[in-house]
């Protein structure tokens, strides 16, 4: 087992671990080091007492609260220390407790609090130097240079507490982002498929309703025609389950092979023949300009809108004729639907003119409707031609 393995999770563990037993066992280990002068004496000159243990004692026992009150613990350990230094019995070779309390304060501390226990550590050590019999060079070196050591440890621990907290809001805001993505495109994919069902049902229905209305009155005098009508409604209703079963297989996310894509522009001369045929209303379809392919959306977005218009003129207008008049140009296709019946009841229109300007919108084009030049209503929707491609005939 490699050595990096085996400490990333004890690293782990030990962020996780209750506080007071991780500062309990440190102060322990610090004691324990402070006390190796007295287990394994040398030869040396330097006195060992009780006092001077006491003293190496109160230099671990403070750290004990060192997470809880990190400030606090370093300035009694700052005190404890130089006192044990100064009290030459023995003095600490190591100063264990302060580097741990420098790494500290520079790992959690606030930024005056961290200068000024490193300014601080540097003065004291200085002039404890200052007063020990017989200082060497070295020893200057030394401790000098285990405080910067401490303290550039604990500011890279801060570093990367920081970096690691920042990556890990980052992947929170984009989460976040990213199911507010996907929130957005679930609505907008489900206000499309509304549309579109409000669009087959309403455009079926309509037609429905006008021959089952007209079936029964001429059922004696005319069985033919009345014979036609219910074909008609008929027709109606496996046009409008087919394109049903279309939207529903979307949203059960089913691939289903050998149905035919949602209609376009190309089946708009279908549609007229189908809605002429059905209610007896003379529509006239015009095509000016060069016909070019249309980005998916949009070609369903022009059938729509031309089958709405057809349904609201079958359904209000009570006219007894229509045009729809396809534009091409190098930027856009025009839409004009015009009948000479009477238009909505409603100034602003109802939902299926709503539904026109809404889809018009989505493909980043206009729609307006309102009276036409010579009475009756018009729609006109201009949705722009994304790709120049001349479409294939």
């Amino acid at each position: 087992m490699s050595a990096q393995s085996w400490f990333a999770p004890a690293a782990a563990r030990l962020r996780t671990a209750n506080p007071y037993v991780v500062d309990a066992a440190l102060a322990v280990l610090v004691l324990f080091a402070a006390s190796l002068q007295w287990i394994f004496p040398d030869e040396g000159d330097d006195r060992l007492t009780l006092q001077g243990w006491l003293l190496g004692a109160a230099t671990a026992l403070p750290l004990v609260w060192r997470q809880r009150a990190p400030f606090t613990t370093a300035c009694a350990v700052s005190v404890a220390t130089p006192a044990q230094a100064m009290y030459h019995a023995p003095p600490p070779d190591v100063m264990y407790a302060g580097l741990v309390v420098l790494y500290t304060m520079a790992a959690r501390g606030k930024p005056w609090q961290r200068h000024f226990m490193l300014v601080g550590w540097f003065l004291g050590v200085s002039f404890v130097m200052q007063h020990k019999e017989s200082p060497q060079p070295f020893e200057y070196a030394f401790q000098l240079l285990s405080i910067t050591c401490a303290y550039a440890l604990g500011m890279l621990a801060r570093i990367q507490r920081a970096y690691t907290a920042e990556l890990e809001d980052r992947a929170r805001r984009l989460e976040r982002e990213r199911a507010a993505d996907t929130a957005r495109a679930t609505a907008q994919e489900r206000a499309r498929i509304a549309r579109d069902m409000h669009d087959i049902l309403a455009h079926a229905v309509s037609l429905m309703v006008v021959q089952a209305e007209a079936g029964p009155v001429v059922v004696r005098s005319d069985p033919a025609r009345a014979e036609a009508a219910f074909d008609a409604i008929a027709t109606a209703g496996r046009d409008a389950m087919g394109q049903l079963r279309r939207i529903l297989g979307v949203l059960k996310e089913e691939q289903r092979n050998g149905t035919s894509p949602q209609p376009g522009v190309k089946a708009l001369p279908a549609l007229v023949r189908q809605v002429s045929g059905s209610v007896g209303l003379r529509i006239e379809l015009i095509t000016t300009g060069e016909p070019r392919t249309l980005p998916p959306d949009t070609d369903i977005a022009s059938y729509r809108v031309v089958q709405e218009a057809l349904t609201n003129t079958v359904k209000h207008a009570y006219a007894s004729s229509a045009t729809v008049e396809l534009d091409w140009t190098e930027e856009a296709l025009t839409l004009t639907v015009t009948d000479d019946g009477r238009g909505p009841a409603a100034p602003g229109g109802g939902h299926g003119l709503i539904g026109i300007r809404e889809r018009a919108a989505a493909c980043g084009g206009e729609a307006r409707t309102g009276r036409g030049p010579d009475g009756g209503f018009r729609v006109v929707v201009r949705l722009p031609v994304a790709d120049r491609q001349v479409a294939p005939g």
